[in-house]
């Protein structure tokens, strides 16, 4: 029997160590004989396809290459977690003498938990994996259960899996599950005549409203589902859900009195939502602005406090520095927009305390 090491392969079986020596010492051919691009007797549809096959096996390189190195990266850092005594210093020194930043190695741990949550479900047929490409392959690790399988299924029939090819089964799979498109509309996509691409941003657009404003967008498209009413719908939709989100953050509006259902519904009959919900959304920014400028005011002026009475006449400039920002720290700030110091904000702060 071989000498096995705790190394899982694909299939879950632990690999000989016999296996792990050989493949480190057998060198990885990349000389490949690539068309010369000067050489008019090749025809373009055949220097297109070998230089795609070329790149396929480089592609499919990176990405076995990086689901293993995530797993190497994993094994590290869960030897640190359970007997290291430098909370993680031995991780990060390991990191830093092979020149990979935190985030990358986080990463690559996560492709190799995404691939082995994949394998081991039996999403994906560990010989299938060639078929993707690395943004795929991530792409599909991120998606719903549904869509993996979707995937799935097609890179075990042999079909070459591109983030083009996950977002396509996305959208389809979006369009043709969702409750809330009518059935007019999912005759039309089964058809092939309303894309799937065109139909998911309007689904996840609705799933964002109210049941009390999804009534009249399915009337629409019910009516008429073709492609510009849908893309019409689409932007009606994320106006709708823009003003909605804003309007419950604004602090003002919602200590007022103003019925917003009725607002919204004078800027849907007058065609402009689109600035209804710029308007709020502006507001919403404002006022966390303003309470950002507050907290950042009382810290500086709190700073320029503990430095006065850390300092005396002594340090004549440290008392200039103090001075010269009191245009900051003063009730009344001041700030100049333009380097002329032709324009001029004085704001003046009252809490309410104050008041």
């Amino acid at each position: 029997m071989p000498e096995s090491v705790g190394v899982n392969g694909l299939n879950g079986n632990s690999i000989p160590k016999e296996e792990i020596v050989a493949a480190l010492e057998t060198p990885i051919d990349f000389d490949f004989d690539l068309p010369d691009p000067e050489d008019e007797a090749i025809r373009e549809s055949d220097f297109q396809q070998q230089l795609d096959t070329f790149w396929r096996i480089c592609e499919r390189f990176d990405l076995q290459t990086d689901i293993w190195r995530g797993r190497i990266l994993r094994a590290v850092r869960d030897r640190e977690k359970k007997g290291g005594e430098g909370r993680g210093a031995g991780f990060i020194n390991w990191l830093k003498n092979r020149e990979i930043t935190k985030s990358q190695a986080y990463a690559l741990i996560q492709l190799a938990n995404s691939a082995d949550t994949l394998l081991a479900e039996g999403q994906l047929d560990p010989n299938s994996i060639n078929n993707f490409s690395k943004r795929a392959f991530v792409e599909t690790a991120k998606a719903e259960p549904e869509i993996q399988k979707l995937v799935s299924e097609a890179a075990q029939q042999g079909d070459r899996i591109t983030r083009r090819e996950v977002k396509q089964l996305a959208d389809e799979w979006t369009a043709m599950s969702s409750e809330l498109l009518p059935d007019e509309v999912k005759e039309k996509a089964t058809e092939g005549s309303l894309p799937a691409r065109h139909l998911a941003p309007l689904v996840r657009e609705m799933e964002k409203l109210p049941d009390s404003h999804l009534a009249e967008i399915r009337k629409e498209i019910a009516a008429s589902p073709d492609i510009d009413t849908v893309k019409l719908m689409t932007s009606e939709a994320k106006n709708l859900a823009k003003y909605l989100d804003a309007c419950a953050q604004v602090q003002t509006i919602r200590d007022s009195a103003i019925d917003l259902e009725m607002a919204l519904e004078e800027a849907l009959r007058l065609d402009c939502i689109n600035t209804a919900a710029d308007l709020v959304k502006q507001a919403t920014n404002l006022e966390q602005t303003v309470g950002k400028l507050y907290t950042t005011w009382k810290r500086l002026g709190n700073v320029a406090d503990r430095l006065y009475v850390e300092t005396g006449a002594s340090n004549p400039h440290l008392r200039s520095l103090l001075t010269c920002l009191e245009t900051l720290t003063n009730d009344t700030i001041e700030v100049y927009l333009d380097e002329s110091g032709d324009r001029l904000v004085r704001l003046r702060v009252i809490s309410e305390g104050e008041a």
